[in-house]
């Protein structure tokens, strides 16, 4: 089986990560930690977008070259990577030579079979998202939209991509993979942009009015617009065209392409994945077989109004990492949001999530559970031979998690994964309220059956510790180190059996996994 490629939108320098730029990374990175815990091997590229107008300017602004002002808006992106355990593969940086070299040759290539052509043009021009508009784009007033910023009218000429020739092909690609896009209600979105007459690509910039990005090779007096270059992340860090570019130390591209799941937004789903990546591949000469796959979130809204610098809304991850804790916060943004959706972002909701499911949920029963065992067995666990049906609904319960966890996650519904892991824990707990171990431990004549209630909570923990595993890594190994259960190397979820722990095990000592707050998240 190939390896499992994952990436996500490479985010652009230009300002530092808010929470949808966190959500994003966290989420590629469970479902990497999920695919090499399900047994595959797993390939996880992320990375930043460095050129273009907006970082040209902000560079000037600041007093800064371009370089040296984007090296110092990355370091923020890596480091919140870092404190939020995101572990990827490969990291793409688009001023990389790496990068650079793959760009040139496939513009190369494209203009050498014709796609590439020039010609003068006169238009409306964007500041703000950096593209020419259309009268597609104007309001009902016949104005641009705010969402559009600055709007010049510019008279220049410049290099274009033949688009429109690949049009009805995408077209027939989407209706003909269903797969293509997830949740595939977006593929609408894209067939109802692609209505009307289609229109050619502008691919560059003259370079007295954009010296920030990579050069054509057929001609240095224009550099390559954005989409050539960002989009491009995806394949040249993946090792395409590397003998040709003399690139080294890359992925065998042969045998990692294509992506099984492009992470991103669903504001870039359309034009720049969903139309200009795919016809940018199937010009190069990808067949329908090496499309990648969309996978297509939404967006954390604050009081159902998208994040906005201007309204004053921006959620720093960096604050609630510091109050909530990484895992605490990678927990809420896996729960509490269904993938492909939109949801709202509530302090109180976040509180909440730690205080009563992770705290009070989750580390009270770890917590409860090594307690007793401590307190009635010195920590020594005796599976024994006493059974009844309490015992054999919870085993049912643990059992039945996780296929139904792995069938989840292996759809990106990680919401309902949670949800079926956490069956355990829910199940566990009223198991302590229903079976009473204090109450059996002062009576020796169920001393066989407190034996196997304590067997029962630490078993059920060590199988709920395997599966959050892809959403809290290091709280997960804290538990299990109290536990005092190492997960194997190469460990599985189908490895996962009744009896993880044998005939005198020995529990560690308990520490709270989530202490609980009682002061509000800092805004």
């Amino acid at each position: 089986m190939k390896p499992y490629y994952i990436t996500t939108a490479i985010d652009y320098t230009n300002a530092p990560p808010h929470i949808g730029h966190a959500y994003e990374k966290v989420l590629a990175d469970v479902m990497a930690r999920f695919q090499r815990q399900n047994g595959r091997e797993v390939y996880f590229l992320t990375g930043v977008d460095q050129h273009g107008q907006k970082v040209q300017k902000s560079a000037e602004k600041a007093g800064l070259s371009p370089q040296d002002f984007v090296d110092g808006v990355t370091q923020h992106f890596t480091a919140l990577w870092d404190k939020l355990n995101v572990r990827y593969d490969g990291w793409a940086a688009t001023t990389d030579p790496v990068h650079k070299r793959v760009v040139q040759a496939m513009l190369q290539k494209l203009h050498d079979c014709g796609q590439l052509y020039k010609q003068g043009y006169t238009g409306f021009y964007s500041l703000r998202q950096e593209q020419f508009l259309t009268d597609k784009e104007r309001g009902p007033d016949g104005k641009f939209g705010e969402e559009w910023g600055e709007v010049q009218e510019l008279e220049e000429e410049n290099w274009y991509f033949r688009l429109s020739e690949h049009v009805e092909w995408l077209k027939g690609y989407i209706k003909s993979h269903p797969d293509f896009i997830f949740p595939a209600h977006r593929a609408n979105d894209v067939l109802n942009a692609l209505e009307g007459t289609p229109q050619d690509l502008c691919i560059s910039r003259p370079i007295e009015r954009l010296s920030w990005g990579i050069p054509l090779p057929f001609d240095e007096r224009f550099v390559n617009y954005v989409w050539f270059d960002a989009l491009t992340n995806y394949i040249s860090f993946a090792g395409y065209m590397a003998d040709e570019c003399g690139n080294q130390g890359l992925p065998d591209f042969s045998t990692l392409w294509p992506s099984e799941a492009h992470v991103i937004g669903k504001d870039i789903l359309v034009p720049a994945h969903a139309v200009y990546w795919p016809i940018m591949l199937h010009a190069l000469g990808f067949s329908d077989e090496q499309i990648p796959r969309l996978i297509v979130h939404g967006w954390w809204n604050v009081k159902g109004s998208k994040m906005s610098k201007s309204l004053g809304n921006v959620i720093d991850p960096n604050v609630l990492a510091g109050t909530f804790t990484p895992d605490g916060l990678r927990y809420y943004l896996m729960r509490d949001i269904s993938t492909g959706y939109d949801s709202d972002f509530s302090d109180e909701r976040i509180i909440m999530s730690y205080n009563k499911e992770l705290a009070g949920g989750l580390g009270n029963l770890l917590n409860r559970s090594i307690n007793m065992a401590q307190k009635y067995r010195n920590g020594v666990l005796s599976p024994g031979s006493y059974d009844d049906a309490e015992n054999a609904a919870l085993r049912q319960v643990v059992e039945q998690a996780t296929p139904e966890y792995v069938k989840q996650m292996e759809g990106w519904v990680m919401d309902d994964g949670i949800a079926a892991a956490w069956k355990i824990v829910s199940a566990a707990n009223a198991y302590v309220d229903s079976t009473k171990p204090f109450s059996l431990a002062k009576d020796p004549a169920n001393a066989a059956r407190l034996d196997s209630v304590l067997y029962h909570l630490a078993e059920a923990w060590v199988h709920v510790s395997v599966l959050l595993n892809p959403i809290m890594p290091d709280a997960m190994a804290a538990a299990r180190a109290q536990i005092g259960w190492q997960m194997p190397e190469g460990f599985q979820f189908s490895d996962l059996k009744w009896g993880m722990l044998k005939e005198g095990h020995q529990l560690g000592t308990p520490v709270p996994l989530f202490p609980r707050l009682d002061t509000p998240a800092a805004e």
